[in-house]
C-alpha cells in the first residue's frame, strides 16, 4: 500500500505515475495534506507530525501481512515533512517522494508553461 499524503491527489497523477506505484505497492490511497499554519512554533509542527503519525501507523499495522511494500509519498511544507518522515523512518516505515522532468515552454516573454513528467519514487 502507498499512502499518499500530498497535495496532489491520485486522481491528479499521470498514468505512469499511478502506474508505477500501483506496480511497487498495489493499492494507493490518499490521505489529506494538512494545512501547516506559517507562524506555527516548532514545537506545534513536531505536534502535528506526531498525530498524522498516529494516524498513518493505524493504517500500516491493518496492513503488516501484505506482500507488498507499505510507504508513504510525503510531500509538502518542508518542517513537517522533515518531522513527519523522521518519526516514519524511526518506525520502519518507508518513506518516498516523486521525482519529475521539468518541461518549460516559454508562450510569450514573461510567460511559460511548465508541464511536470513523472521519473519515478525516490526513498527519503
Amino acid at each position: 500500500m502507498l499512502i499518499n499524503l500530498s497535495n496532489h491527489p491520485v486522481k491528479s497523477w499521470s498514468e505512469k505515475q499511478l502506474e508505477t506505484a500501483r506496480k511497487i505497492y498495489g493499492t494507493v490511497m490518499d490521505m489529506e495534506f494538512p494545512a501547516v499554519n506559517p507562524e506555527a512554533s516548532k514545537e506545534e509542527v513536531r505536534k502535528l507530525a506526531f498525530d498524522f503519525f498516529n494516524k498513518i501507523t493505524k493504517i500500516t499495522d491493518q496492513c503488516a501481512n501484505q506482500p507488498l511494500p507499505v510507504a508513504v509519498h510525503i510531500q509538502g511544507e518542508f518542517t513537517f515533512v522533515f518531522n513527519l518522515v523522521t518519526l516514519l523512518k524511526s518506525s520502519g516505515i518507508k518513506c518516498v517522494a516523486s521525482t519529475s522532468k521539468r518541461n518549460v515552454t516559454e508562450t510569450s516573454p514573461g510567460e511559460k508553461i511548465i508541464k511536470f513528467e513523472f521519473v519515478q519514487f525516490r526513498e527519503y
